[in-house]
């Protein structure tokens, strides 16, 4: 994030700098109009391919494969499953519960029951686990 964030501001502090220097050269007449609009869209049409290519061109992330047999075993529901998937997403019961259509209480209940068959107190501690049982993707 703080990557991002320099970034940005690096290139905003870029553009002021470009408009007071065209800015200056345009009030004391060394450069046309023409020529400024030129050159700022040349700049931005730059950024904007840079900028492409950077998206376009991320590595792929490697996914590990899930073990639906080792689900299975384990006696986890499909739908303690999606309540997994969901947890290890960060999401709170709440939400969680929202994203379903069930009750809070429902997804309590899908929780408890996942930490039980996983052999886990915390849900980070459930989702370490699921994800070295490979039931979970990295």
């Amino acid at each position: 994030m703080k990557k991002i964030v320099f970034i940005f501001s690096s290139l905003t502090v870029a553009l002021l700098v470009l408009f007071q220097l065209s800015m200056y050269f345009y009030t004391t007449g060394e450069l046309s109009i023409e020529i400024m609009m030129a050159i700022i869209a040349l700049v931005f049409l730059g950024i904007g391919i840079y900028l492409n290519k950077k998206s376009l061109h991320k590595l792929p992330t490697t996914l590990t494969k899930v073990n639906l047999k080792k689900v299975d075993e384990l006696g986890i529901s499909k739908r303690e499953y999606e309540v997994l998937i969901e947890v290890s997403k960060g999401l709170s019961n709440k939400e969680i519960a929202e994203k379903l259509f069930v009750t809070e209480s429902t997804i309590k209940t899908h929780v408890s029951n996942v930490l039980v068959k996983l052999d886990s107190k915390r849900r980070t501690q459930a989702i370490q686990k699921a994800k070295e049982l490979q039931i979970l993707s990295s």
